[in-house]
Formats: structure tokens, C-alpha cells, sequence
């Protein structure tokens, strides 16, 4: 009975410490990657993608994030980004919904923008490091049956 006691209170303790953690006026910092093989396109079989984010709660639950980063794709490809999301904390349990847009520029001549629907879950390590697990969705709106990919992204965060 203690031990159970005693785990309720640890669960309790750990949605407080996250809940707060998504109020108004904290920043955000993130590292993310699909890493290898983890996004599929029709175009690209190899992807490696690394990016960094930096986001604002402008309101309790919602936070503004720009990001910038870089995608390699098979072995001539490279491409840099740079976009805004805007994302959904969902307090009870941690999970985000998340929309952007941004814009992709690639060599030789490539450039598109994409729509950028996420959906995912913040697990947090300690009071302020969390583990980011989400699956995304990017939508060409230059070439959707070719540009178009989907994957598993992995992020490390620092909510202060």
C-alpha cells in the first residue's frame, strides 16, 4: 500500500513539474533529427536530417517556434530550411499538436515550401529536459507526389 501511495505521489509530483513547464513565458530550445532511414519520400531513400529549434510561450499551452536546419538525402543532395511552427501543448499528458510552414532550398536549383502537420510527446526527464518523439508529415506544395515525405522525428528540448 505504501509503495502505491508513494508511486501516485512521484506521477503527481512529475505532471505538476511538466504542466508547469507550459506556461506563458517560458522559451524553448530543441535539437531534432529523423535520423537515418526514419523518413520515407518517393524521391530519396537515405535522409538524415538535423535541425535546431527555438520557440516562446506566448500563451499557457501554445509556443511559437522558429527553426532552422539541413537534410541530407542520398549522397548529391543537400537542402537547408528555415520555418515557424506554432504548437499545442496539451497539459494533462504531454502530448503536442504542431503546424508550420517552411521554406527549403537545395542545390543545385531546388526550392519549395512545405506545410509541416506534427503530432507528438513531450517526456520529460528532469524538471526542464525533455525527450521529443513525433511523427511528421511534410507537404510539398511545389511537387506533393514526389517532395512530399513522412517519418519519425526524435528531439532533445530545454524548457527555461
Amino acid at each position: 500500500m505504501k509503495k502505491t501511495i508513494l508511486s501516485l505521489i512521484m506521477a503527481f509530483a512529475g505532471v505538476v513539474s511538466a504542466s508547469a513547464q507550459f506556461e506563458q513565458g517560458k522559451y524553448y530550445l530543441a535539437a531534432t533529427t529523423n535520423s537515418a532511414g526514419l523518413s520515407y519520400s518517393k524521391e530519396s531513400k537515405f535522409n538524415l536530417n538535423l535541425g535546431l529549434n527555438a520557440g516562446y510561450m506566448f500563451e499557457d499551452g501554445w509556443m511559437a517556434i522558429a527553426e532552422f536546419g539541413m537534410d541530407y538525402r542520398n549522397s548529391d543532395m543537400q537542402q537547408i530550411f528555415a520555418g515557424a511552427k506554432c504548437r499545442y501543448l496539451i497539459e494533462q499528458n504531454g502530448l503536442f499538436l504542431q503546424l508550420g510552414a517552411k521554406y527549403v532550398h537545395g542545390a543545385p536549383s531546388f526550392n519549395d515550401v512545405q506545410i509541416t502537420p506534427e503530432v507528438g510527446y513531450c517526456y520529460f526527464l528532469n524538471g526542464h529536459l525533455t525527450l521529443e518523439p513525433s511523427i511528421y508529415y511534410d507537404l510539398s506544395l511545389s511537387d506533393f507526389s514526389d517532395k512530399s515525405k513522412f517519418g519519425l522525428k526524435v528531439g532533445l528540448a530545454w524548457y527555461f
